[in-house]
C-alpha cells in the first residue's frame, strides 16, 4: 500500500455520517440531498489550540436509477481496460442480460465557510437549524479537511447501499425488471420511449437517444423511427 492509498484508507475510516437523510433515494425520480460537510482545518495540527471548523455546503443530485445489464455497462465510455475485462467476466458468469441498477450522481458545491467554534458546537447548531426547517433530505458529514471529497463519496456509497433494496423491490413490483426475448428490461424500453418523446419535442439531443439504442445494441430495431424524427 503506497502513501496515497494509506491516506484514502484513513479518510474513509475517519468519515462519519453524523446526520442521515430520513428518506432513501427515490426509485422513480430525482433525489436532491443538501449536505453540510464539516472538518477541522488542516492547520490545526500546527496550532492545536485553534477552535475553528470548516463547513462546506452543497447538493448531491441522484438521478432516477436505471435498470441495466452487464452488456449495457460494457458499452459505457470512460472505463479502463481492467474495468472492461471485469465487465467481460460478469457477462461470462451471469450472462448478458442479468438486471442491475445504475445510479448517477452529480455534486453541486455551494460555499465554504470557516466558523470560529469547535466542530461539536457547529454540528449542534446545524442540527438545530435542520430540525426547525423539518428538511428530511439534509445530511451532515464529518471528514478530513485535506480529503473532504472522499467523505462525500463515502456518503454517496452509503446512501446507495441503503436505498438499493427498496428501489429494486419497487421496480420489481411494477414489472420493470422483466426482460423481453432480446434481453432488454421493461424499464429500458420505457426509457427509450421517453427519449423518443423528448427528442421529438426538442428537449433532448438526438445523440443521447442514439447512444442509448447503441448501448442496448437495438438501433436497427428503431432505425426507421429514429430517422423519421428528422423528416418532419
Amino acid at each position: 500500500m503506497d502513501i496515497d492509498d494509506a491516506k484514502i484508507k484513513e479518510a474513509v475510516e475517519r468519515t462519519e455520517i453524523l446526520r442521515v437523510p430520513k428518506q432513501n433515494l427515490a426509485t422513480f425520480g430525482t433525489t436532491n440531498i443538501y449536505y453540510y460537510l464539516v472538518t477541522e482545518p488542516a492547520y490545526t495540527e500546527l496550532s492545536p489550540t485553534t477552535t475553528e471548523t470548516v463547513v462546506r455546503e452543497g447538493r448531491v443530485i441522484a438521478e432516477k436509477p436505471k435498470i441495466v445489464t452487464p452488456y449495457y455497462l460494457s458499452s459505457l465510455e470512460g472505463f479502463s481496460a481492467n474495468a472492461r475485462r471485469y465487465f467481460d467476466q460478469l457477462i461470462k458468469i451471469y450472462g448478458h442480460s442479468v438486471p442491475g441498477l445504475l445510479y448517477s450522481y452529480r455534486n453541486e458545491p455551494k460555499e465554504m465557510n470557516i466558523v470560529s467554534d469547535n466542530l461539536l458546537a457547529v454540528v449542534s447548531k446545524l442540527n438545530d437549524g435542520i430540525n426547525k426547517r423539518g428538511d428530511p433530505l439534509t445530511a451532515i458529514i464529518k471528514g478530513l479537511d485535506e480529503m473532504w471529497d472522499i467523505a462525500l463519496i463515502k456518503f454517496i456509497f452509503e446512501m446507495t447501499r441503503r436505498s438499493v433494496g427498496d428501489n429494486v423491490r419497487q421496480m420489481g413490483a411494477r414489472g420493470l425488471l422483466t426482460m423481453d426475448e432480446q434481453g432488454i428490461p421493461a424499464d429500458a424500453r420505457m426509457r427509450i420511449e421517453e427519449l423518443f418523446s423528448q427528442v421529438g419535442h426538442g428537449e433532448v439531443d438526438p445523440r443521447v437517444l442514439k447512444d442509448e439504442l447503441d448501448r442496448w445494441n437495438i438501433f436497427a430495431e428503431y432505425e426507421d423511427r429514429f430517422l423519421n424524427l428528422f423528416r418532419k
